[in-house]
This record gives structure tokens, C-alpha cells and sequence, in this order.
């Protein structure tokens, strides 16, 4: 089925632009720091050496960039997560409060490792990424639960299972709808994290690793785990999900693509946002999807990220 929305359906985010509808959502999961060089072409393979036109160091990871994507788009966000007490920590700590994000619960641990990236970013805007994840404990009986009765939604990444687990449980206790971002992880952790999930948001790469295949019926077969919504974004051919026994796609939203580094954290960010404030899951694809458009038209994964009132505006120019 392909799904529309008209922009009537996404009024409740005006109430969400102006604070007289208040949301808060709790992201947790990976904070890396990004250095990020821009080429005019990619690594073709073997031993070579390539110049960078551009060289910068940026805030990234996944669960950090949708928290960063709710603070930007006009709702209060906290971040929950892990990263070693050194110069990286702090320069993504420092980031954090810059841009309106609660790192209250964000720790540095004194023997930790902070997780830092490489980013080789193209004239056509893809990318390639080399990660070092972090060293720093699992353990996540240190996080303040009863914080999350104010949560409106709460978004988890797969890299700390321990953390997303303890959120998730907490979360589902209290009726409080829970987000994954599906990226690339083990086998063993979707099986534990899906349960919990409400709404699922895999890429293609990690669906097809998980599932054996990202192809639509793939997000059928993964019903068995319970969540009300099991999705994969398929950057420019758009969005595809399963809910209550049906398939559902939408078409991404035309840009001039700069830099695709953040768009689908954007898109988690927006999705658990819409789906906090009430809207129902088609409004929150296409609000989402538009989210992640227009970031990519701006370099970096956290550069060009719009407000509410922004995205809205832009979808009523577009199909």
C-alpha cells in the first residue's frame, strides 16, 4: 500500500513548535566523535592514498544524532550514554549542552575510551565510515528509571544492550512507546532488543544481515517478535513498513543530496518525536522522511537539521 498524508494530519507538531504541547524523549545508545574528510572520490580498494578537500571533527553516532535531530526540531531531549573521560567525551559533552541536549546521564567513565569515528565523505555525498565503538562498562544500573514516567518516547540504538534493555523494560512498563534503530548489530541483540520494541526502524544493511534479505517481506516475517511496527529506510527509494498486517510504503522526498552522513539518525530522531507527540505512524514516516531530506542537503550529519515549523513548511511544497 502506499501511503499518503495530508499536512492536516501533522497539526499536533505545531503544538509541539510553539510548547503549548510539551515532549520529551530519552534517546540512548552510541556517542562518537567524527572526523570527517571530504574527497573528491572514495577509496577504490587496496593501497592508495587519496587528498581531502575538506577536514572537519563533528559530534556524531547514532542515538547522539536523533537526540541532537529532537533538540533541533523544537522538542526536549535527553541523552543517555557512555564515553571515556578524555578529550573526546568532553568536546561531544560540550557539543551536547551546545545544541539544548540533557547530558545530566551521559558518563564519563575515568578508565573509559571514547568512541570515535573516520569519515570519508564524497562529491556525491555517500559515505564510508570506520568506527572504534569505545571501551567502558555494560552495566547499567547507574540510570535514573524513574525519569522515564516523564518520557513521551524513548529511542534506543543496538550499541549498548544492556542500557537499551534497562530503557525498554522501563519504558514498556509504563506505557511508553519504544523506538529502535536497527543498524548493523549481532543476531543475539535484535532478538533481545525486538520483544521490547515498539516501533522497529531497520536499514537496509542491518535488515539484510538480521533477515537473511531486506526486501518487504522480510519485515512481514519479523512480526513474530510482537512490535506494532517493523520498517527499513531505503535512503532515496524511500520508507517501507509493517503494521497491523499490512505493508506500507512511501516515496523519499526529492533533494539535491550533499551529504547523506546522519539522514537515517534524522529520521529516528523525527520518528520517535512524531510518534511521542501522538501522531499516527504514516504522518510520522512522511514528517520524518522529510526531516532526513532536508538534512541532506547540508554537510555534516548534524548540519541543516530543521525545525518543526522548517520541515512542515518544506512538505507543503512537496508531493
Amino acid at each position: 500500500m502506499i501511503a499518503s498524508v495530508n499536512i492536516g494530519d501533522l497539526s499536533a507538531l505545531a503544538d509541539v513548535a510553539s510548547k503549548a504541547k510539551p515532549v520529551y524523549v530519552i534517546c540512548l545508545g552510541l556517542s562518537a566523535l567524527d572526523q570527517v574528510w571530504r574527497v573528491d572520490r572514495p577509496f577504490a580498494g587496496g593501497s592508495e592514498k587519496i587528498k581531502a578537500v575538506e577536514y572537519g571533527t563533528l559530534g556524531g553516532g547514532m542515538a547522539a544524532n536523533a537526540s541532537v535531530a529532537v533538540a533541533k526540531l523544537g522538542a526536549s531531549v535527553a541523552f543517555w550514554g557512555r564515553a571515556g573521560n578524555d578529550a573526546a567525551g568532553h568536546e561531544m559533552k560540550s557539543a551536547f549542552a551546545a545544541e539544548g541536549v540533557d547530558v545530566e546521564n551521559f558518563r564519563l567513565f575515568p578508565d573509559g575510551r571514547s568512541s570515535v569515528s573516520g569519515v570519508i565523505v564524497d562529491s556525491s555525498g555517500e559515505r564510508q565510515i570506520v568506527n572504534f565503538r569505545g571501551l567502558y562498562p555494560e552495566a547499567a544500573d547507574w540510570l535514573p528509571l524513574e525519569v522515564v514516567a516523564r518520557a513521551s518516547s524513548v529511542l534506543a540504538d543496538p550499541r549498548w544492550v544492556e542500557g537499551a534493555t534497562t530503557l525498554f523494560r522501563e519504558a514498556r512498563a509504563r506505557g511508553i512507546p519504544t523506538v529502535l534503530d536497527g543498524d548493523m548489530a549481532d543476531a543475539d541483540v535484535f532478538e533481545r532488543l525486538l520483544p521490547l520494541t515498539d516501533h522497529a526502524i531497520f536499514s537496509e544493511p542491518a535488515l539484510t544481515a538480521f533477515a537473511g534479505s531486506a526486501a518487504d517481506k522480510s519485515l512481514a516475517a519479523l512480526a513474530r517478535f510482537g512490535c506494532r511496527v517493523i520498517a527499513v529506510t531505503r535512503g532515496e527509494d524511500g520508507v517501507s513498513w509493517y503494521e497491523n498486517g499490512e505493508l506500507h510504503r512511501r516515496a523519499a522526498y526529492a533533494v539535491d543530496v550533499v551529504d547523506t552522513t546522519g539522514a537515517g539518525d534524522v529520521f529516528h530522531g523525527a520518528y520517535a518525536l512524531t510518534i511521542g507527540a501522538g501522531l499516527d505512524v504514516c504522518a510520522a514516516m512522511a514528517f520524518s522522511a522529510a526531516a532526513a531530506a532536508m538534512k541532506c542537503c547540508h554537510a555534516g550529519g548534524r548540519n541543516g537539521i530543521p525545525t518543526i515549523n522548517e520541515c512542515l513548511a518544506f512538505m507543503r511544497t512537496k508531493p
